[in-house]
């Protein structure tokens, strides 16, 4: 159960919608700003440090939010500038580091394992973190140790706009005195289970024998004790690895029924994004391709703000269709695929879309989870 020797870092942008808004409207530093849906029964994306003190935290009613803290400045919030910044902060990593992992539009993990003979690793993501700021004008956290969690964890105590490097002798007494709500696998249902069992902190964890904590909660139970004891070999997944999802059709005969291939490719994109919500990843790439009947083959792509919103990407693709689709020839096949993907929840894009249309998704889904993926599409598609 023992570590491999590994340098692991996180970096996650402080607050990162907030800081951008900041970045094209100074007027907005220093003041409690709330980022999300505007309407009553939209919800919080995002909020500033100021924000915070009056207890608003993000997945909150944006109603609640307007209670709480009146005098905030409340913006809708702008994905397509968020992802430009997103991406630029990527761009910059990928040229210093040797492996590195996007998991969020905000978050990266760097396995630097080594350096330290050259540099060590510490300065060198110090440098890192200030080359950051200096080019994109965000403020950015690290947190620096022997793995995920341990060093996710140092970033969460780091912040705001700080840096913390948790040394493999020093791993446990750091983890022993916080609240078990910082391991980042623990949500609240298991927060509840282990709060009723006595346990606060992640001293308490770390003393509790593993076979317990496996009768109890199973699997689950052994992977949060390990963690609690800053056991971790989750590896850091280089980002250029990161899978795309497509899907692509063969007609049974060539064909230049547009109406008909774009029919397909909405459900496509239908079957794809139910994929990526169940993925809980986003995507930020659309690539489609059609395949004419002398088999010349030709392709389109568009980068996007982060979704995974049908609606959203239907209209890209069948824009990109308008405009590949120029021979008037017969098509022999077409496909789509979604690639830059990150982790991420349709909380990214709560503000983006209205409430309804975000309860229409989730109970969508809940349909084809407990029935089948084909129990429910759109009309369209049948």
């Amino acid at each position: 159960m023992q570590n491999f020797d590994r340098t692991i870092a996180h970096l996650d942008l402080d607050s990162f919608f907030v800081s951008v808004e900041r970045l094209v409207n100074s007027s907005l530093t220093g003041k409690p700003v709330i980022i999300g849906g505007m309407s009553d029964r939209g919800v919080v994306s995002s909020c500033s440090y100021e924000a915070r003190k009056y207890g608003v935290h993000s997945a909150m009613p944006m109603k609640m939010a307007r209670y709480l803290c009146s005098d905030a400045v409340f913006i809708r919030g702008d994905m397509e500038l968020y992802s430009k910044y997103s991406n630029l902060v990527t761009q910059i990593i990928h040229k210093k580091a040797p492996v590195y992992e996007k998991t969020s539009i905000d978050e990266h993990y760097l396995d630097i394992t080594g350096m330290d003979r050259f540099f060590g690793c510490h300065r060198w993501m110090h440098e890192l973190r200030h080359n950051i700021i200096k080019e994109t004008g965000l403020p950015i956290s690290f947190g620096l140790s022997i793995n995920k969690t341990v060093s996710k964890i140092a970033t969460g105590e780091a912040k705001p706009n700080g840096e913390l490097y948790i040394e493999k002798p020093s791993v446990q007494s750091f983890l022993a005195p916080l609240s078990i709500r910082k391991i980042p696998m623990i949500g609240e249902k298991t927060f509840s289970t282990l709060r009723s069992m006595g346990i606060g902190n992640i001293a308490t964890l770390q003393q509790m024998p593993a076979d317990l904590m496996e009768n109890i909660m199973g699997k689950n139970g052994i992977e949060i004790w390990r963690r609690a004891n800053g056991i971790d070999n989750t590896p850091v997944q280089p980002y250029w690895e990161q899978k795309s999802l497509s899907a692509e059709h063969t007609f049974q005969q060539d064909t230049t029924d547009v109406p008909k291939i774009k029919n397909m490719l909405t459900g496509m994109v239908e079957k794809l994004c139910y994929e990526l919500r169940s993925q809980q990843k986003l995507t930020a790439c659309i690539t489609v391709k059609i395949r004419y009947s002398n088999f010349d083959t030709h392709t389109r792509q568009k980068r996007i703000p982060y979704t995974s919103f049908d609606h959203f990407i239907t209209s890209v693709v069948h824009e990109l269709f308008d405009k590949l689709y120029t021979r008037r020839m017969l098509i022999r096949l077409a496909g789509i695929r979604l690639s830059h993907l990150v982790q991420g929840t349709q909380q990214l894009s709560l503000f983006e879309s209205t409430p309804e249309m975000v309860n229409l998704y989730c109970a969508v889904d809940r349909m084809k989870k407990k029935f089948g993926r084909e129990a429910l599409t759109k009309a369209i598609n049948l």
